[in-house]
């Protein structure tokens, strides 16, 4: 994935615009389904929008089509919790799609309490001619019904319906911040910042919880849970994450309660290195395993690494994703930005990672070439068949023509959440309250 070269190759195709942005419009989340198809967007006011890939086209038939809205619905309302006088936020945390069992899909969503299964379906045929009622749906006088007639089924225009199938609720006491389907697709589990709950997808009045780090004085905890997630093909194995930068790979053959982990993976800290802010850049805000499920990858504020499971003293790989703003912590802490939790997406093959950046920038790393890239998501990008330039951040000294200062970078424009198709070159990114998806129309394999 080299520069200039690879970077031509990426395509814009869809964009989800406003040109005032208002809270309850920021998105909060992007997921690819299992076969890409459909994308699902989750946002600060509870909505949920699915876009479909269109199919191909006759007239050019090696191109797939754009990702067109799909169906949009309100998954969360605003809520408030009496007993603790506390308000519950409708934003989305986090969507995660179930395998398809037939021809519906079905997909989880959550706010910081609430979890609740969705079906989407569609529908492209009415029922006509009851015996009992007439095209309106009313009930019929019985004394004018002489004959009998079989219903018939007639084309009408496709809708796509959601349903809420089930509702998971009062799991948890703290804010839910990630959830995973398990591989024997009957499983999941959510997880807060001191628990992890394992629920069954047909059971809502119950789930079991599976970890508890909270201690039994509140003043001795030391730290929190940042993300977790399944093993994408050993339904037993799970890993969570934590604010103090550590790994933990639990078993749930071992015991019912795995506060006990299998291993913990961990990098001995550089003494040299130690600062006041150590400890919260060090903090975990997303893990995910690899398609093989032989490696996981690490988001921290700084860098992105990459763990070998056979290996729990250090990551087989780090890259830096801004490491020009390691002089900058100061002020960062200050606006809280450092508080940011950016997400890290794997490509279908797990030889390329991708993460957000600042300024509406997105770093791509290639593994096999360590070669890297920063690209931008802008309105000058998003026209279609626009080609992705790289972007360079110089920190004094001499500039170059198009690079940009990291005195000019906009912290307000940030990119916490990506996506990348699970077996194409077609990534989400969401910047604010704006959809980009990039294509690389060219290369079927980023090199």
């Amino acid at each position: 994935m080299g520069e200039d070269a690879d970077a031509r190759k990426i395509n814009h195709s869809f964009l989800r615009d406003h040109s005032y942005v208002t809270e309850a419009d920021i998105i909060s989340t992007v997921e690819f389904n299992h076969t890409g198809e459909l994308l699902a967007t989750g946002d600060k006011g509870g909505r949920v929008v699915i876009f479909q890939r269109e199919p191909e086209s006759k007239n050019e038939p090696h191109t797939q089509g754009e990702y067109n809205v799909y169906s949009t619905f309100q998954s969360h309302e605003p809520e408030f919790d009496y007993l603790k006088s506390l308000e519950i936020e409708e934003k989305i945390n986090k969507i995660k799609w179930l395998p398809q069992q037939n021809a519906a899909h079905s997909l989880l969503s959550t706010n910081d309490k609430t979890i609740k299964l969705w079906k989407v379906t569609e529908r492209d045929k009415r029922p006509e001619g009851y015996n009992l009622k007439d095209e309106e749906g009313k009930l019929k006088d019985l004394s004018t019904v002489t004959s009998l007639q079989v219903p018939v089924l007639k084309p009408m225009d496709l809708m796509v319906e959601v349903s809420p199938r089930r509702i998971f609720a009062n799991g948890h006491t703290y804010h839910i911040n990630s959830i995973s389907v398990n591989s024997d697709c009957e499983t999941y589990m959510s997880a807060d910042d001191l628990r992890i709950n394992l629920w069954h997808l047909a059971i809502t009045d119950r789930s079991f919880n599976i970890v508890d780090i909270k201690p039994a004085n509140m003043e001795d905890l030391t730290e929190v849970i940042t993300a977790s997630e399944f093993h994408p093909h050993h339904c037993n194995l799970f890993v969570y994450s934590s604010s103090k930068g550590s790994l933990r790979l639990c078993d749930m053959r071992a015991s019912a309660l795995c506060d006990k982990h299998s291993k913990l993976f961990e990098e001995p800290e550089d003494p040299s290195n130690r600062s006041f802010f150590s400890e919260i850049i060090s903090s975990v805000s997303d893990v995910k395993f690899s398609h093989s499920g032989r490696f996981m990858l690490t988001r921290d504020y700084l860098t992105v690494k990459v763990w070998d499971l056979n290996m729990e003293t250090k990551p087989i790989e780090t890259y830096q994703v801004h490491d020009y703003l390691r002089s900058k912590l100061c002020s960062l802490y200050e606006n809280d930005c450092i508080f940011d939790k950016f997400e890290c997406a794997w490509n279908g093959s797990d030889s390329v990672i991708m993460t957000g950046a600042y300024n509406n920038f997105f770093r791509m790393f290639d593994r096999n070439t360590k070669r890297d890239v920063t690209l931008e998501a802008s309105r000058e990008s998003s026209k279609p068949r626009a080609i992705l330039k790289p972007r360079r951040v110089c920190v004094g000294g001499k500039r170059r023509k198009d690079d940009i200062s990291v005195d000019s970078l906009d912290f307000t424009k940030k990119i916490l959440h990506t996506a990348w198709h699970p077996a194409e070159n077609i990534i989400a990114i969401a910047a604010t309250n704006n959809l980009y998806i990039f294509q690389d129309k060219v290369n079927s394999e980023m090199h």
